[in-house]
């Protein structure tokens, strides 16, 4: 089962979450009609490399990643999407696109939208593209440790 590493992290840590089956979804449109979820509580992990270290950019599904804000963030030299093959063997219980956004598991940094900090529950792929977890952004954001930064245009325009 691909979520049981994350299950028995947040077990351990007697963190209150639930988990949400619907049908195989590969895009977050999909997953969160499918999850009866609000797309901008959904959250997505997006893949990255800042100065060539595989991260973690987490965000409301429906935006995408400005890498010149990210880069900013990061206060990195390059920043850009990663490629599949070069973070599948990173996430051996994950099918690929399912990856929860918990990179203190797995060993990488993760980088928050701001946004998704108003957010009293969120909910992310839990490892496969048929389950959801969601749970307290704040236990999210305790366990975590994320960066919080803006990510998103949007959002960057909106509060400019």
């Amino acid at each position: 089962m691909p979520v049981k590493r994350l299950k028995d992290f947040l077990d351990n840590e007697n963190v209150k979450y639930a988990t949400i089956q619907h049908s195989r979804a590969y895009t977050v449109q999909q997953t969160a009609e499918y999850a009866h979820i609000s797309g901008k509580e959904l959250a997505k992990t997006v893949m990255v490399k800042i100065d060539g270290e595989i991260a973690m950019a987490v965000l409301p599904a429906p935006e995408h990643v400005d890498l010149n804000l990210l880069k900013g963030a990061a206060n990195a030299h390059t920043v850009e999407i990663a490629g599949e093959q070069e973070f599948k063997d990173l996430f051996p219980q994950c099918e690929i696109g399912a990856m929860p956004p918990f990179g203190n598991i797995y060993g990488m940094d993760v980088y928050v939208e701001e946004a998704l900090t108003k957010d009293e529950m969120i909910a992310f792929k839990a490892g496969s593209h048929v389950e959801l977890i969601e749970l307290a952004y704040k236990d999210f954001e305790r366990l975590v440790k994320p960066r919080i930064v803006r990510l998103s245009t949007k959002y960057s325009v909106a509060t400019a």
